[in-house]
């Protein structure tokens, strides 16, 4: 068991969510982690932990959300652990500085939201994406930067999302409620 692994178990057992719904994915997860050494890594067919970042501007009015090539939607930042993760807060910062070109970017370390869900990823085949969600802070007046992992990215106002972003309200009123 890798020591990303090790982390991903025991922060997810430390976390409580606030709800059953959250619980039981939360369950769901552990499972899958109990069952699969390469749970983590992204070459695990049958789904793999992702990490991801609700990004809210300085005052918590605005969220950061890409336009995914292969989505199609927009969606909140994130991505693929890599081997050099050795937390999945770290990778989740990692990926939200990448996505985002933004610098001085701020993590909470509780997760706020997991979700699984069907993707054909870079593995080319379909699998799953077990996702593990935190809540991430830019600095005042931070500029994002469109990565090539994007085909836009934008602020959005916390209370005129987009349309078609599936469980991206919750995430939001979720983090929000963290401040």
């Amino acid at each position: 068991m890798s020591n990303l692994h090790a982390d991903v178990v025991r922060r997810l057992t430390d976390w409580e969510p606030e709800d059953h719904a959250q619980q039981s994915v939360k369950h769901a997860l552990l499972a899958f982690l109990a069952a699969r050494p390469d749970a983590c890594e992204r070459a695990c067919a049958p789904g793999h932990i992702t990490a991801s970042a609700v990004v809210l501007d300085a005052t918590s009015e605005h969220v950061l959300l890409t336009l995914h090539p292969r989505v199609g939607r927009w969606v909140q930042l994130g991505g693929h652990c890599e081997p050099e993760d050795t937390t999945l807060v770290a990778a989740a910062l990692r990926e939200a500085t990448e996505e985002s070109g933004i610098r001085g970017l701020t993590i909470d370390p509780r997760p706020v939201h997991v979700e699984v869900h069907p993707i054909t990823c870079s593995l080319g085949v379909p699998t799953r994406h077990l996702d593990v969600r935190f809540v991430v802070r830019a600095p005042v007046g931070a500029k994002p930067v469109r990565s090539e992992e994007s085909v836009d990215l934008q602020w959005w106002p916390v209370d005129e999302l987009p349309s078609d972003v599936d469980s991206i309200p919750d995430l939001v009123r979720r983090a929000l409620a963290l401040r």
